[in-house]
């Protein structure tokens, strides 16, 4: 059974007087999608996500949310949607949870203090609520410029590079948090990123825009050619790790790299499980990347 329509973009064009930005994009979000937005610098992505999200108005086109035109619906579409473009927006010399409270109390609906320590909660910085953000690392603020944008319980997440920027951990936390909400919580999420590895782990489907215009567009198993995939999972055991995966059944295909590093090829779906094996066992987890199977499919699309 298909998913019903989130967002849908038809025949998409921004200009700037001579120059053409978006020429003709158009695109289908479902619900429930962890939906990955890509394109090399320059393609119009970013010009894109400006105008799904309300913040540049098409010259031409027409884009409708929940299926309502975002031109004479924004302020109901708004409030259903949770944005970060670029580095949200904090007062360093608040708290995390005064942060969260100075926004709640612009929003329409009735939030308190039980929705902003979920909110914390959700995003791993409970135990950090009472700090100045300007204490934070950048993996923080971006986990608290989330937890902004999922104050309201929003139906629709649109999120621009949120691990740009980040330390490894930093970019792990994002990614666990993503899924999260897609497969966990049933929320529509629309991903930017550059990092095309933690695409592929996150989304199920994407577009790849170049030049302004839709290059490929559909379920990232089928243009990556099926479900299976190989990850090089970086960890404190690898041997440890190797004889687990193995009596797992969750994957094949091992190949021991290095006393911290094993390569596997599973399921795309079996990949939180296997990290959650692994942790539950002890062993802890410092990456898993797929091994460049969507970076050579963009490359060589782009």
């Amino acid at each position: 059974m298909t998913s019903k329509p989130i967002l849908e973009v038809q025949d998409l064009h921004k200009t700037y007087g001579d120059f053409q930005a978006v020429k003709g994009v158009g695109f289908t979000v479902y619900e429930g999608d962890i939906f990955g937005f890509l394109g090399p610098n320059g393609a119009g992505k970013s010009t894109t996500m400006r105008m799904i999200t309300s913040l540049v108005k098409p010259t031409m086109g027409q884009i409708r949310v929940f299926g309502l035109p975002l031109e004479s619906n924004r302020e109901h579409i708004m409030s259903r949607m949770g944005v970060i473009v670029e580095k949200p927006d904090l007062y360093g010399y608040l708290s995390a949870y005064d942060n969260l409270k100075m926004l709640a109390s612009l929003n329409q609906k009735k939030i308190g203090r039980q929705r902003i320590e979920e909110v914390l909660e959700l995003v791993g910085l409970q135990e950090r609520a009472k700090d100045k953000v300007k204490k934070f690392s950048q993996g923080m603020k971006q986990r608290l410029g989330i937890a902004q944008a999922l104050i309201h319980d929003p139906e629709l997440i649109v999120l621009d590079e949120p691990s740009n920027g980040l330390d490894p951990q930093g970019i792990v936390d994002i990614r666990e948090l993503v899924i999260k909400l897609g497969r966990e919580m049933g929320k529509t999420v629309i991903l930017s990123s550059h990092l095309l590895s933690e695409v592929e782990l996150m989304a199920n489907r994407m577009v790849i825009i170049n030049k302004g215009t839709v290059s490929v567009e559909g379920n990232v198993a089928d243009l990556l050619g099926g479900s299976m995939l190989k990850v090089s999972v970086e960890c404190s055991s690898s041997e440890k790790a190797f004889a687990l995966m193995e009596a797992s059944g969750l994957a094949d295909g091992f190949q021991k790299v290095s006393d911290s590093v094993i390569q596997m090829e599973m399921d795309r779906t079996h990949v939180p499980a296997m990290i959650d094996m692994l942790v539950k066992n002890g062993i802890s987890v410092q990456s898993v990347v797929p091994v460049r199977k969507l970076e050579d499919y963009f490359l060589n699309l782009v």
